[in-house]
């Protein structure tokens, strides 16, 4: 219940601020791929009870597992869609000014944040650039699963290595060293920043709220 009072808000304020369908299709196409996916193993392997519609092996489909398969989908994408639409946009350095200044996290794990953020971009050229070479020597046309395991385990190896010869760059530059740091930009908290963690506390607090009002609130502690 609480997801699903999340969601609901969130699509709303979705559509006010201009957010078509197409572009959140466009822009989280793979939290839409991940939901389902992670609720069909709740469906199958989730835990038995109630009625049994369906049993094979270790897979049975229950009352309970489609329960469970239904809260897993809604909250994947209650939590996912918010999370790729606002970090779509947002620039490393403006992140690792925020994380560091007002979040207060260790300087270390800052910069390889940044460096990390900053190489994600690399990751859609390297599958572009490996994608015209296996066309170019002939290898490209046929068996797209079996192409694209190949090149996403390419691509591993790719940045692993780059990982790690950027790691023993940063290194030798002193990026890892203890001692405090200051920094070029400062980072506040400005009104757009508040207004925003204004709605998502709301948006939590709205969706508890509902869920204990409708019973159905059960904290995981409990």
């Amino acid at each position: 219940m609480s997801a699903a009072i999340a969601l609901g808000i969130q699509l709303v304020l979705f559509a006010v601020a201009g957010v078509t369908p197409a572009v959140l299709v466009r822009r989280t196409w793979p939290i839409l791929i991940a939901a389902p996916v992670a609720g069909l193993s709740m469906l199958l392997y989730g835990e038995p009870s109630g009625t049994v519609y369906w049993e094979l092996w270790l897979a049975r489909i229950t009352d309970g597992s489609i329960e469970l398969a239904i809260a897993v989908t809604v909250r994947v994408l209650a939590i996912g869609l918010p999370a790729a639409l606002l970090f779509m946009r947002v620039d490393p350095t403006d992140l690792a000014d925020g994380l560091a200044q007002i979040a207060r996290l260790p300087a270390r794990f800052v910069l390889g944040a940044l460096a990390a953020t900053r190489l994600v971009g690399l990751f859609v050229e390297d599958w572009r650039a490996m994608s015209l070479a296996r066309r170019a020597r002939g290898i490209g046309d046929h068996g797209a699963i079996r192409r694209a395991a190949t090149m996403a385990f390419a691509l591993l190896v790719l940045a692993i290595r780059r990982g790690s010869k950027l790691a023993t760059a940063m290194e030798a530059r002193g990026f890892g060293a203890h001692a405090p740091r200051t920094w070029a930009r400062p980072s506040r908290v400005g009104l757009v920043d508040a207004v925003l963690l204004v709605l998502a506390a709301a948006i939590a607090a709205i969706a508890i709220a509902g869920s204990i009002w409708a019973g159905t609130f059960h904290p995981v502690w409990a």
